[in-house]
């Protein structure tokens, strides 16, 4: 029987996606929520789980092509006369139409069946198990490996987090084989980390910072060349964001330089406590931290301005968005009830936000909502700048860069670390006065990080 499965609502209003790329060909066995490709959204790239157990008939579209939502995805081989329709799959009745509701990708695909739930076989259970010599396993080339260690069988993928595997993608490393040496659990950083260290891996030699896209296309006229580039996906979506906020709120941005030797002193008092070694703590965990105690003070900045009901609503939580540029554009993705986070949670929050954007597997729910951000335009060597606001937020913080520069410390000159913040806020719900308020909140902790005990 022929099941065609349809893009879901991949959520937040999103109408349409472009595959990146396809997992499985016509003709391949699947097994249920195995990952038949990775669609890229207007804010990100997820993966599509399979809603049915069987083989791929056909393929409805290419990598690069744009497929709007309820369109025809992929067409499965499933076993029975008649598949029930599931989540986001085309229904085969009226009435199974108006029962059928798009899956959120991320969630899971809902079991094809009306019994129990399939469960993904697991190494140890049915499968029988490998037994081998982890120093072995790592010096042997991949061809030369049991095949359950070098080519997994369908649905027994390596258990870890995208941003684990990330990590081992760019030491050049296999998580079958670390999933060989750790057993049957979840592969965290550590596990990848200690393995790259006994076999001695390293991080390969970063990528160029710009690499045209692959739906790019050159034109040369003469002896004149240019590149032009599709606007769609997160580039598509940043820039209607921009515009939409530029001509909406007007923005007003202040200015303050800090001395933050005090801040830079406990960082590395901190990085030096082997205690908290689990922990990445730099100048951005301690911004994020000043910010939310200073967002308690100043709630204007923390609020949103609800044109349609007439009315400022204050939030009483900090969602925090962290702007993050990758090769797909800048996003903004989301640190929920920041404000209830010890410095070490934050410290673990940022480092998963990042990991989980650089390998572009940042989910939409976690791109929206956001309350404030940051953006740190210092770790690309810049002092200051005036960051337009993401739509629906009252103020975003732009962190510079750290130089020992000249300063008047206790009545003398000496050479101090400093940083500028430059803070935009919506002039229609916080007055000039708030604002300036709110930065010197910030600074007043990051000069002094012991005032934070007064907030």
């Amino acid at each position: 029987m022929i099941a065609e499965f349809r893009l879901p609502d991949l959520g937040e209003g999103l109408t349409e996606a472009e595959v990146v790329q396809w997992l499985v060909q016509p003709g391949d066995a699947v097994a249920l929520n195995q990952t038949l490709a990775e669609v890229e959204t207007a804010k990100a790239v997820v993966e599509l789980p399979s809603p049915y157990e069987g083989k791929v008939a056909t393929l409805h579209a290419d990598a690069g092509e744009t497929v709007a939502v309820g369109a025809p995805l992929i067409a499965f081989d499933v076993a029975g006369d008649e598949p029930e329709p599931v989540a986001g799959s085309a229904a085969t009745a009226p009435e199974a139409e108006e029962k059928a509701q798009p899956n959120l990708v991320g969630y899971g695909a809902a079991p094809a069946s009306s019994g129990r739930p399939a469960r993904r076989a697991r190494r140890g259970g049915s499968v029988p198990a490998v037994v081998a010599d982890a120093d072995v396993l790592a010096a042997a080339p991949h061809d030369a490996l049991p095949p359950s260690v070098a080519e997994p069988t369908v649905g027994e993928r390596p258990r870890s987090t995208p941003p684990v595997r990330a990590h081992a993608k760019r030491l050049g490393l296999d998580l079958a084989l670390i999933a060989a040496e750790v057993g049957d659990r979840v592969i965290t950083r550590g596990d990848v980390d200690a393995y790259a260290e006994r076999t001695g891996a390293s991080e390969a030699v970063a990528a160029p910072d710009w690499v045209a896209p692959a739906s790019a296309a050159e034109v040369v006229s003469g002896d004149r060349a240019q590149t032009r580039i599709p606007i769609k996906g997160v580039r598509k979506h940043t820039a209607q964001a921009m515009v939409r906020s530029a001509f909406t709120a007007p923005h007003v941005t202040t200015f303050h330089t800090v001395d933050v030797t005090a801040t830079m002193e406990l960082i590395d008092d901190l990085r030096a406590d082997r205690s908290l070694s689990e922990h990445r703590i730099g100048p951005l965990v301690l911004i994020a931290k000043a910010v939310t105690l200073a967002l308690g003070r100043n709630p204007s900045l923390n609020a949103t301005w609800d044109e349609a009901a007439g009315e400022i609503v204050l939030n009483h939580f900090v969602d925090l968005g962290i702007a993050a540029a990758t090769e797909r554009g800048l996003i903004v993705p989301i640190i929920r009830d920041a404000e209830r986070l010890s410095l070490t949670g934050m410290a673990d929050a940022l480092t998963a936000l990042t990991q989980t954007a650089r390998a572009g597997k940042t989910s939409p729910a976690e791109l929206s909502g956001g309350t404030f951000s940051i953006t740190n335009i210092g770790v690309f060597g810049i002092d200051a700048g005036t960051p337009i606001l993401p739509p629906g937020q009252s103020g975003i913080l732009a962190v510079g860069a750290v130089r020992r520069q000249p300063w008047e410390y206790r009545g003398e000159i000496a050479l101090r670390q400093m940083m500028t913040l430059s803070v935009s806020f919506d002039h229609r719900l916080v007055d000039g006065a708030e604002g300036a308020r709110f930065l010197k909140d910030v600074a007043d902790i990051l000069e002094q990080p012991g005032r934070a005990l007064l907030f």
